[in-house]
């Protein structure tokens, strides 16, 4: 970078531990013109920091800068700024397919004839594999070696291509599978709360901040670093030099005061806040936690809090520096010398919080008594679906008539998995009050609708949080000196965030207690909250499938939606860990897990959740008596080595990668086949076809689903052409570096419905004017080959969910030019544009039902060779009788620099345009 323009005179040094660095001063930056930023929410300090040390007079001007002290009188603004996060983390499900651009981003640019050395990470860069890992194996001893053998043999080209990329590129670092997940990896090592890095000679100390190619990079907030999820193209650009262009945000204020009640987790604060955010409407703003509550909790629980900020619709959900900051980052093996940084540092720049702390100017503000939060659930298919534990029973009850009373299924995905006999018919009604138990073949039980065939103890959001998972253990402690037992119908599973979990859990004697419970180690990372559950027994998968049940799974994740933890299970509630361990017991949703008997003691009598229900102190004192230092500094001191296996795997290939032409798991991507040094001119869409038409909260999980893939599916298909038997299918996450089977995959869940065709689940669509219905995939080739356009039409929500730039990849991919819709969610809007699909937005009350629009009409949109950010276009539609109807639409391109990707075909070809144009120049 070249140094900083310093129009603010606030460039000074800090002295700690006889070490000097250079800051970036904001008391002085007030004092020299910057009036009132010390009233600045912590997190826009933070953006504010980053602009002044970047300030070049091109990039970052001191216009922007001052717009961001206008703010605190404004408490909003429409200014863009370009921000510059210090480095970049991946996990390897949305990671792979990064380092797959990357290395075809180098083929692109010797082709060009231009250096590939100039693709390159320009910034630190962590890839953490952590979502390869499945629940094949659980209950047992051994399940967690024998599952570890399975993920290597799945993996194996996967990982070999990671271990090339780890060689080929600089600032690149991987941590191998077996570690952790990488939220909570980054949490307990590689976050700093103040990053250090020598620049032109200097040694400058400043925020830590990032963004994560999974939404839920959000947790480190917790620690006070600034990082929020961005598609996988938006984080290549970000690694290879690139300023997030972005809006100064609203910044939503929730102060918290009292504390907990006796009885309730961190995971039941959670699901309270996640209901209260996403009834705010915080979709694109920053949340700041503030107030004396903060007091009362734990690094850990923030960090909980943090980690749903996808959940609750923010871009981040940010705690300041504390004093259980400083607790935290010694407890877990930071360098003294780091943490003396922090504290200096944080408390020179007005970004120390303490009860005395003055509230900082807010956009607006929402609060919460910690007191009135009560143990909670929340589901079927929605994480802020809050429903109270003493209503969980009746709740489901009631929403078992809409699961029921679904769609049925004619997707080719859905064949395996038992067919049309799954669902019943529309508008079918479900028995609330009796559910009938039918045979399990060969055993004594029978199965229910609400049954809980899968309790997970999984996922970033509750593992990292050792409170909630010494009081699992506890239950699980309680449970087994009582004589206890799991329903035999129910997949148990424990996945830790690291292995500091199984370290304090085995110290303290509970680990041997959640092992009789079921719940023994099946691996480290992110198992059954990706979808990576494993499947059923056979058995109990053909009695769900046969007979129509709404099987249900209880898991201590952030992600609850439809099709996502498992094909046979419809309805999935997330709760802390404790909790899971008690739903085990009780082996159902349709009993009130509060006042009614979990089983019988060794003497006859019934056990009620209070019996088996730890304290607060008694968490509290053994966690005191569990943790240690000594883990951390154990487990991290050779993060990046891994096991055996790990250190089996083969590395080839030089600066460019050899990409083997027999992979199903790795291929070249054709995004930059034929690409000139300059882009070709945007071409408007005329008489484009309707390829789907969706209601509110398509999820990313619609559109780019992660979890199993069918054998009748096209992407079954494709991968049985290429001689892979259905066992070795693995997953849609593990194969994301490979276009040809996630282009057959988008819009492939199981669960998506098409409004063209009604009363089906699954990727299908009409081919229009002929009306011929097949897959949504085959479709899209057709209207290729015929070169028509495509668009598709939504409802509000568009893109909820995962930070899954394949949803925008394959859209792409599939040919459609423009997704119309009520809303967008932020994270895929900003990929459809990174991707060159234009986002488009209704306006004046409009919707597709509105305009009576059924997927038989054409589509034609003027203009877009002169788009603007956030315009307003025309667009009109053709209706099959021949009559027109133009229709007002917003462009969601909101910036200059969006809208050079658009133009460019997308963010990446603008990138490589411009390093291949430089290497050019130099050479």
């Amino acid at each position: 970078m070249t140094r900083s323009l310093d129009s603010f005179k606030c460039r000074t040094e800090l002295q700690v531990d006889g070490k000097t660095y250079t800051i970036f001063d904001l008391k002085a930056a007030e004092r020299n013109g910057l009036s009132g930023v010390s009233r600045l929410p912590m997190s826009l300090k933070v953006l504010l920091e980053n602009l002044l040390r970047y300030e070049d007079g091109n990039t970052v001007t001191a216009d922007d800068i001052k717009a961001i002290a206008k703010w605190v009188e404004d408490k909003k603004s429409d200014r863009e700024i370009a921000y510059r996060p210090a480095r970049v983390l991946m996990q390897d499900f949305t990671g792979v397919p990064a380092v797959v651009d990357l290395a075809a981003m180098r083929d692109a640019t010797e082709s060009l004839g231009a250096d590939p050395k100039k693709i390159n990470p320009l910034v630190e860069v962590d890839l953490v594999i952590d979502h390869s890992v499945m629940v094949d194996h659980f209950g047992t001893p051994s399940a967690f070696k024998q599952n570890v053998e399975l993920e290597y043999a799945r993996n194996g080209e996967r990982y070999q291509f990671l271990r090339w990329g780890q060689s080929a590129f600089n600032n690149f670092r991987v941590v191998p599978p077996g570690t952790g997940i990488c939220h909570q990896v980054n949490l307990e090592y590689l976050a700093q709360t103040v990053w250090t890095r020598e620049v032109d000679g200097e040694l400058q100390a400043f925020p830590d901040t990032l963004v994560g190619t999974d939404s839920h990079t959000t947790m480190v907030n917790g620690l006070a670093v600034l990082g929020w999820g961005v598609g996988g193209i938006e984080a290549e650009a970000a690694m290879l030099g690139q300023p997030i262009s972005m809006l100064i945000p609203e910044v939503i204020g929730f102060k918290l005061h009292g504390k907990l009640p006796e009885g309730t987790t961190a995971t039941d604060l959670v699901l309270t806040v996640t209901q209260m955010l996403r009834k705010k409407g915080v979709v694109g703003k920053f949340v700041e936690f503030y107030g004396a509550g903060l007091s009362a909790l734990s690094l850990e629980d923030c960090a909980t809090i943090a980690n749903m900020a996808p959940e609750y619709g923010a871009t981040c959900g940010f705690f300041p520096v504390d004093d259980d900051t400083i607790r935290y980052l010694t407890s877990t093996g930071r360098e003294q010398h780091r943490i003396n940084l922090v504290k200096e540092y944080s408390k020179l720049q007005g970004m120390y919080r303490t009860d005395e702390t003055e509230d900082p100017v807010f956009t607006d503000t929402l609060e919460l008594d910690l007191s009135t939060v009560v143990p909670s659930l929340a589901g079927p298919k929605r994480p802020q679906d809050r429903v109270a534990l003493t209503d969980a029973a009746s709740a489901f009850k009631d929403a078992v008539v809409g699961i029921k009373g679904g769609a049925k299924s004619k997707a080719p995905e859905t064949a395996a998995a038992g067919g049309d006999a799954r669902y019943m018919a529309e508008g079918a009604q479900a028995d609330q009050s009796a559910y009938p138990g039918h045979v399990v073949e060969g055993e004594e039980y029978t199965l229910s609708d609400g049954d809980v065939v899968i309790a997970a103890i999984t996922s970033c959001t509750n593992t990292s949080n050792p409170s909630v998972l010494i009081a699992a253990g506890l239950v699980a402690k309680k449970a087994h000196e009582k004589g206890l037992k799991v329903k035999p119908w129910v997949k148990t599973s424990l996945a830790p965030g690291s292995q500091v979990v199984t370290d304090y859990l085995a110290k303290v004697g509970l680990q041997e207690h959640l092992d009789a419970m079921g719940f023994d180690l099946v691996g480290y990372g992110c198992t059954t909250c990706i979808g990576n559950s494993g499947p059923l027994p056979e058995k109990i998968s053909k009695t769900i499938n046969e007979n129509d049940l709404v099987a249900c799974s209880v898991l201590s994740g952030n992600r609850n939606f439809e099709g996502r933890v498992n094909p046979d299970v419809r309805a999935n509630y997330l709760a802390s860990p404790p909790l899971v361990v008690a739903y085990a017991l009780l082996g159902t949703m349709t009993k009130n897990i509060t006042t009614e008997s979990l089983g019988k003691d060794k003497d006859g009598n019934d056990v009620f959740l209070k019996d088996i229900w730890p304290t607060s102190q008694e968490v509290a004192e053994m966690v005191r008596t569990a943790i240690t230092r000594e883990m951390f500094d154990t487990r991290y001191a050779d993060v990046f080595k891994g096991d055996e296996n790990w250190q089996a795997v083969k590395v080839s290939g030089g600066l460019t990668y050899d990409w083997p032409l027999s992979s199903t798991y790795v291929r070249n991507p054709p995004y930059f086949e034929g690409m000139g040094m300059e882009p070709e001119p945007i071409e408007d869409i005329e008489d484009a076809r309707i390829l789907a038409l969706f209601q509110d909260s398509i999820t990313t999980d619609h559109i780019s689903p992660a979890g199993s893939i069918k054998p009748s599916s096209p992407a079954g298909t494709y991968l049985s052409e290429h001689q892979v038997g259905v066992k070795d299918f693995n997953s849609y996450g593990a194969r994301r570096g490979n276009h040809e089977v996630m282009m057959r995959g988008t819009f492939a869940n199981i669960r998506i419905k098409n409004q063209m065709v009604k009363g089906v689940e699954g990727g299908v669509t009409y081919h229009q004017p002929d009306g011929a219905e097949m897959p949504i995939y085959d479709a899209a080739m057709k209207y290729q080959d015929e070169g028509v356009d495509l668009v598709v039409f939504a409802g509000k929500e568009y893109g909820t969910g995962s930070s899954r730039d394949w949803a925008a990849k394959g859209t792409r991919l599939l040919g459609v030019k423009a997704v119309i819709a009520e809303s967008f969610e932020r994270i895929h809007r900003s990929n459809l544009v990174g991707m060159g699909v234009l986002p488009l937005v209704f306006t004046g009350g409009d919707t597709w039902e509105s305009l009576g629009i059924t997927g038989k009409e054409q589509v034609s949109i003027p203009g877009l060779a002169d788009l603007k950010p956030r315009q307003t276009i025309t667009a009109t539609v053709t209706y099959e009788d021949g009559s027109t109807k133009d229709i007002e639409l917003l462009v969601r391109i909101d910036t200059a620099d969006e809208l050079a990707y658009y133009n460019n075909g997308g963010i990446l070809h603008y990138v490589l345009r411009g390093l291949a144009k430089d290497s050019a120049a130099a050479a």
